[in-house]
């Protein structure tokens, strides 16, 4: 897969709003999740607390402008989530944003 330079992120969004089921954390060690401010974490401390299916995390408009307020301790998930890979394009799609 080539990922592609002409996504920019702060101009997305869509991986951060796309499913409710997706920031969850994996392999991040104790210390990392430490990092996170509660009020971004989940009830249930096994992923990122959403707003319906946005990560309360992300600031802005989807689609628009947008930024993470947590991206220097952002869990492994959305660090693995590159631009213009399948995670990406499946996000973009869900908000019609492939059409570039």
């Amino acid at each position: 897969m080539t990922l592609s330079n002409d996504f920019d992120c702060q101009s997305c969004g869509a991986c951060c709003s796309f499913s409710a089921d997706w920031p969850r954390f994996s392999m991040e060690s104790e210390a990392a999740l430490d990092l996170l401010p509660a009020r971004f974490v989940a009830a249930d401390e096994g992923g990122m607390r959403c707003e319906g299916s946005r990560c309360s995390a992300l600031s802005g408009q989807v689609g628009v402008g947008t930024s993470c307020m947590v991206y220097d301790v952002r869990p492994d998930v959305c660090r693995e989530c590159l631009p213009g890979d399948d995670a990406c394009l499946i996000a973009r799609d869900a908000f019609a944003l492939n059409s570039a």
